[in-house]
């Protein structure tokens, strides 16, 4: 039986990064990964600002596009901001997870690609950890002095029986994955379009990514719960079919690479355990993606990123528990999600499509800097900063009107 200092279960990015994080400081690692090839489970794209790739030190060959162009689309309106500068990269989640899990394997530790985590138990003041090979029926032991539940929603080492686990908020999402032609690329390269109300999905939202060369990401996520007024509406591809007929203009010359999907378990108040004994959960396992904008991948890599140092302190004997770590990453991120959470109630439960075109038009009224800032920064205190310039608008608009209501001559101000 091997043994290793951390054994980490799933190898997305939380589970990824932590791995590479704890291996490059001289531990030794195992990162085990259910499926045999990063390529089975690409289930996810993720839009994010420039800083994550210096912030966790990732290179260009994790990116599948940059975006220097953001547009929003809702039932009756609209608002586009642009750079002249790169704002952000998406990934491509089987590249970004493959290098990651190279990191690990080129510091010396071990990748298990194809072994799905069966259960864990002490046995002689050990902690054995049990793997089930694809395509075996012998289990794999390895003994670890932590584990750590990088498994995403699934929880599957903090919650290894479903019927167990605490109540859960959820939303269940697809992606397509598009080949179009070169013409119909250009016009949407470097650009992500996020369309809300009830035209486009009810009680969620959709979106379209630059790939690489003439490739789009194409997608839905809805939030399961009731909808005060709209529909609730369960068969995604018709509102992917919406997007590439009546916003693409595709009808049907695209050629469909791949269809995923998947269902998120977010935990509401963050509630979820974060650690026990010497297992600890980092990544969607603890509710790090955010549960108004379903953006997860860089959060999910600094709970990992925190969780590794707390990890070596705790194999190293200088802490007893993981406490500290449920602390910090509660600290980071409660106060901005919970706000999150009460406006993703209103905007998917509550709101009607003239309220979501009044909130397109609100953040529209910002430059770019103070609508990233709130869309992707989560810092919702910017939003005041968008009220006199929306203001003033309005204002032009209704002496505009009373001017052309009257004859009146235009006046200089």
């Amino acid at each position: 039986m091997q043994s290793f200092d951390i054994v980490v279960v799933g190898a997305g990015p939380a589970g990824g990064h932590c791995a590479r994080t704890l291996a490059k400081n001289g531990y030794r690692v195992l990162l085990a990964e259910q499926h045999s090839s990063f390529e089975i489970n690409n289930f996810s794209s993720a839009a994010t600002p420039l800083k994550t790739l210096e912030l966790f030190d990732l290179p260009e060959q994790t990116i599948g596009n940059v975006w220097d162009k953001l547009t929003i689309v809702s039932s009756n309106a609209r608002k586009t901001w642009t750079s002249p500068e790169p704002l952000g990269v998406v990934f491509d989640f089987a590249k970004l997870r493959q290098f990651l899990a190279d990191e690990v394997t080129e510091a010396g530790s071990e990748v298990w690609m194809g072994y799905r985590y069966f259960k864990q138990y002490r046995e002689n003041g050990a902690t054995i950890a049990e793997f089930k090979r694809k395509g075996t029926t012998e289990p794999t032991r390895v003994k670890t002095k932590v584990l750590v539940d990088a498994t995403g929603s699934a929880r599957a080492v903090m919650y290894p029986q479903k019927r167990n686990r605490p109540s859960f908020s959820k939303a269940s999402g697809i992606e397509y994955l598009i080949e179009v032609e070169p013409e119909s690329y250009r016009k949407l390269d470097k650009e992500l379009v996020f369309f809300l109300g009830s035209k486009w999905m009810p009680q969620g939202y959709s979106w379209v990514f630059p790939m690489e060369e003439n490739r789009l990401k194409l997608g839905v996520a809805r939030y399961y719960g009731k909808h005060a007024i709209a529909p609730v509406e369960s068969q995604f591809k018709n509102r992917i079919h919406l997007i590439t007929k009546n916003y693409l203009n595709l009808e049907d010359n695209y050629q469909l690479i791949d269809v995923h999907g998947s269902t998120l378990y977010y935990s509401l108040g963050l509630q979820d355990v974060y650690y026990r004994d010497n297992t600890i959960a980092v990544g969607d396992s603890v509710s790090t993606f955010n549960f108004l904008g379903g953006e997860g991948i860089r959060y999910a890599m600094l709970a990992g990123e925190v969780a590794a140092r707390y990890i070596g302190q705790y194999v190293e004997g200088e802490i007893g528990e993981f406490e500290p770590y449920r602390k910090e990453l509660r600290n980071y991120f409660l106060r901005r999600w919970q706000i999150s959470e009460r406006i993703a109630k209103k905007v998917y439960f509550e709101y009607d499509d003239r309220a979501i075109d009044r909130g397109v038009s609100y953040i529209g009224s910002m430059n770019v800097e103070n609508a990233l800032d709130i869309l992707f920064e989560y810092k919702f205190e910017k939003a005041t900063q968008g009220i006199l310039p929306l203001l003033k608008r309005q204002w032009i608009a209704f002496l505009q009107s009373i001017r052309e209501r009257f004859h009146l001559k235009q006046s200089k101000i």
